[in-house]
């Protein structure tokens, strides 16, 4: 029985932390299936996972192959149960849609022939120019239902609860991203008729003329002004038809869960992921969180899991996956855990150029920090390369094989399409090791948080479809990009991280603020914010709340209309904005420390106080882009120019809002990110440095000094997840230790000891012996090992007898 609470996977009873290696069997020779499930153990997984490509298997109308009569390599159920026979447990990807460079992204070529319809229309009657469908068009899922009772006519006898492997199901793959990133909403009639049903049910009719003046006349006119505006206020038409896509994708996943539910699975959780990374960057991705976040929460049962494509991990990205893991953190039930369903691993020579390759600590940095914030599933992708077999049918379109990528496929995987592991191999295996090694800890423990959120409001990255020829609209989603990342990702959030601030998302748009339960509050703002939430702002901080607003304050709901309640609540008078240009060098100025010097800046939105306490003033006017005040019972502080990161000023904002970050360390020159994880007294403290030369440091919890104060030392882009006040079994607890756990049981603990300066403090009952001499202080049962920086051995165990 597999189970979701408490945000922890639980298999028969046990939590389990799931280490996935991504292996496309139907693009590997079938006699080097073995060989590739043995190389994924040996990387230290503990679970396979694989698309099922429908466009493969079906390349010709109700001919599917799923046992291997047409190609081996087709043979579903062989590979299901070899992976089974190596222990290993399986996560099924079948689409329908599975992208994976796949042409027509895994759809059969046949479907768009025999049904064209599917193909939406968009914007001014265009046809999309993806190959997207019509996710409710009812012949499209007709042909999924029957593909779906192919696929799991071979899965459901291989379910956990049937005494097989397969321990989770994903349902389609990054639904909505086609129209996103080509801009192309589904507009066809099927989906207009359903949403003028939405319209109608959503406002009286009054506020309906006054939204959709035409909306009682013929359809066809309805169709013409949906597809080609005139007669609307874009923004309404950009917040209704958001609103309602994302009901629809839930409505999608509904349908899908349903076929695979009257197909026999029952008792795994079923997957949806969220796309959204880009260049390296997650600054777009909240825009999947916000497409699909009420597909994965409408039912129990349902898990998200992200895609992530970051490359390294580093001084410019690391805010971006904390950021991210934080927000699908805020939209999440009770119960529901962070997971992944595309970690990027290998050496990101996408293009076989050997560029763009990624430092070998890549896949090692981004798991710590995500298994740190709770990710109980990573499914590395892609683990191994492949080949892509020649189509059966002719297309006519240069190479004729099943994917976009030629004849070689995932040439940047850790594993080569021939088999051979790359330089990022080794590095990836030893921190997926290092975590399994402690597993039943990890899998039950929580990221502990100082008193702090960092607001999510998903209506912000509600931008994936504008009309293009709108310039409101443009200009709305201009404001609205230029505040929600960007700054107050690249400067707030970098400098609350470095500072030592340890937070998660909250979602401030759908959930309550209570301030019993929310302590600091930060909001990224932008010029356009919902009434609702600026009243919520409002009575959270009069309640006794403490925020701190960054960006812009709001001078418009989401539909742009005049809203002002905050700027209202807090009595400034707004002046201009000012925007730099290369004639006009906008500078700024913190008022509260005479040593600090102008400071250029882009922009800063202006205010005159009007007895508020002044911290940014605008140079050679009388208006100030940052001031503090009170709301009755609470305070806020307000920054209305991006910032530069000054990690002091930062931390005394905060300060004086009620929190101190509760773990730091005494490097002063940044770049190590810390932070902690817990289970009743049981810890570990997880150090990533960031750059690549060697640190040492301290490391502090509230102004004391953890580890008996022994300093530690960080190699160029080191990830260190160090134990504390573990129970090794009932007799000896390892209260600290300077060096990770390769290894326990019982009777030993193993170490890596690379490091310089080892030290140990251990309470037993029992006769300890080391593998290595060291010097040892004993007093009663409690032992203190210390190995200085002349030592050769890489590990060290500790033996108790």
């Amino acid at each position: 029985m597999i189970e979701i609470k408490q945000k922890q996977i639980i298999i028969d009873g046990k939590p389990e932390l799931l280490m996935i290696g991504e292996i496309h069997y139907f693009r590997i020779p079938r006699d080097q299936w073995e060989n590739r499930l043995e190389q994924l153990k040996e990387s230290g997984c503990n679970a396979v996972s694989s698309y099922i490509p429908w466009v493969v298997h079906e390349e010709f109308y109700e001919d599917i192959d799923l046992d291997g009569r047409q190609f081996p390599e087709h043979d579903l159920a062989a590979f299901i149960d070899l992976a089974k026979e190596h222990n290993l447990y399986f996560f099924v990807r079948p689409g329908p849609f599975i992208m994976a460079e796949m042409k027509n992204d895994g759809i059969p070529y046949w479907l768009y022939e025999k049904y064209p319809e599917v193909t939406p229309i968009t914007w001014n009657g265009n046809q999309a120019t993806t190959v997207t469908v019509d996710y409710l068009a009812p012949n499209f899922l007709k042909e999924v239902k029957r593909w779906y009772e192919a696929v799991f006519k071979v899965v459901v006898p291989r379910l956990h609860d049937h005494g097989g492997n397969v321990i989770a199901i994903q349902l389609d793959n990054e639904i909505g991203m086609l129209s996103w990133v080509s801009n192309n909403p589904d507009l066809t009639d099927q989906m207009l008729e359903q949403f003028k049903r939405y319209l109608n049910q959503s406002y009286d009719k009054q506020t309906l003329l006054k939204r959709y003046p035409f909306i009682d006349d013929a359809f066809d006119q309805f169709k013409q002004e949906i597809r080609a505006p005139k007669n609307v206020n874009p923004l309404d038409l950009h917040k209704d038809l958001g609103y309602y896509m994302r009901q629809r994708f839930s409505e999608y996943v509904r349908v899908l869960r349903a076929f695979a539910e009257s197909c026999g699975v029952s008792g795994v959780p079923f997957m949806v992921n969220i796309h959204g990374t880009g260049g390296g960057r997650a600054l777009t991705y909240p825009i999947g969180i916000s497409q699909l976040y009420e597909s994965y929460t409408q039912d129990t049962g349902y898990i998200s899991g992200s895609d992530h494509y970051f490359g390294n991990l580093d001084m410019t990205t690391f805010q971006d996956l904390y950021l991210i893991n934080g927000m699908m953190d805020a939209v999440h039930s009770e119960d529901q855990p962070l997971t992944s369903a595309e970690f990027n691993c290998g050496d990101g020579n996408f293009g076989e150029t050997l560029t763009g390759r990624y430092d070998p600590s890549a896949a090692d940095l981004k798991t710590r920090m995500s298994i740190a914030q709770g990710n109980r599933l990573l499914n590395y992708y892609l683990m191994a390369g492949g080949y892509n077999r020649q189509l059966q049918r002719p297309t006519a379109d240069g190479n004729n094989r099943i994917a976009t990528t030629g004849e070689r496929h995932g040439f940047a995987a850790p594993i080569s399409p021939e088999g051979e592991k790359n330089y990022t191999f080794d590095r990836m295996a030893t921190s997926i090791k290092r975590m399994l090694a402690v597993k039943d800890k990890l899998a039950v423990m929580n990221e502990e948080h100082d008193d702090l959120h960092f607001a999510f409001i998903p209506d912000y990255y509600m931008t994936e479809y504008h009309y293009p020829d709108s310039e409101s609209e443009r200009a709305f989603i201009g404001n609205l990009t230029s505040n929600r990342a960007h700054a107050s990702w690249e400067l707030l959030a970098r400098s609350m991280l470095l500072a030592g601030y340890r937070f998660t998302g909250i979602d401030i748009q759908n959930k309550p603020l209570d301030v019993k339960n929310v302590g600091v509050l930060v909001v990224p703002s932008a010029k356009y914010m919902s009434r609702d939430i600026q009243e919520k702002l409002v009575d959270f901080t009069a309640e006794g709340g403490r925020v701190l607003l960054y960006g812009e304050l709001p001078q418009y709901d989401m539909e742009g209309n005049s809203c002002t309640q905050l700027i209202q609540a807090l009595g400034v008078t707004y002046e201009k904005d000012y925007e730099a240009n290369q004639q006009f060098y906008l500078s700024v100025r913190r008022v509260d420390d005479v040593k600090q010097k102008e400071l250029r800046t882009y922009f800063a939105q202006g205010f005159t106080l009007n007895g508020q306490t002044p911290l940014i003033k605008i140079i050679g006017t009388e208006h100030y882009a940052g001031f503090k005040t009170k709301i009755k019972k609470g305070a806020i502080t307000v920054l209305t120019t991006p910032y530069k990161t000054d990690l002091d000023f930062y931390r005394s904002m905060l300060a004086d809002l009620g929190v101190k970050p509760g773990l730091t360390h005494d490097y002063d020159n940044h770049g190590l990110f810390t932070t902690s994880v817990r289970n009743r007294d049981e810890r570990f403290i997880h150090l990533l440095n960031l750059e690549g030369y060697a640190k040492t440091c301290h490391v502090l919890e509230r102004e004391k000094m953890l580890f008996d104060g022994e300093l530690l030392n960080l190699a160029g882009y080191e990830g260190v997840m160090l134990p504390v006040e573990i129970n090794i079994d009932e007799t000896t607890c390892l209260h600290y230790s300077t060096c990770e756990i390769i290894s326990y049981d019982s009777q030993h603990v193993t170490f890596d000891t690379k490091s310089k300066n080892i030290k140990l403090k251990i309470t037993t009952t029992n006769k300890v012996s080391t593998s290595t001499e060291m010097e040892k202080q004993q007093t009663d049962n409690v032992y203190i090992f210390t190995l200085k920086n002349n030592h050769h051995a890489e590990i060290l165990t500790v033996y108790f007898e």
